[in-house]
């Protein structure tokens, strides 16, 4: 069955960065558009980045472009989510899902992964 994997979070001072990692098994990875989302303590998960199978085109939240870049290695079934000039605000589980088309990653995602903790201290 599909697996997704988080890992990379953790405990970090404001302004630091951080790379999240997806590790993707059970699929034919470059099929699948990929997408990372986030949910806060008492807050509905919120999308915020999606990127196409062969890694052409990506697709952001309006809320999340200039700070977040999502990218892709066919190679190591991994999407990778690089969180930049983090603020306590960023505080959440980070989540990693897959679907067939960038359409769907917002819509109904085929799968999620168990997530990963970010913590933003000020």
């Amino acid at each position: 069955q599909v697996q997704l994997v988080e890992s990379g979070g953790g405990l970090v001072q404001a302004g630091e960065s951080l790379r999240l990692s997806c590790a993707a098994s059970g699929l034919t990875f470059s099929s699948y558009a990929m997408g990372w989302f986030r949910q806060a303590p008492g807050k509905e998960r919120e999308y915020i980045a999606g990127i196409t199978g062969n890694g052409d085109t990506t697709y952001y939240a309006d809320s999340m472009k200039g700070r977040f870049t999502i990218s892709r290695d066919n190679a190591k079934s991994t999407v990778y989510l690089q969180l930049n000039s983090l603020k306590p605000e960023d505080t959440a589980v980070y989540y990693c899902a897959a679907a067939r088309a960038l359409y769907y990653i917002t819509r109904n995602p085929d799968s999620w992964g168990q997530g990963t903790q970010v913590t933003v201290s000020s």
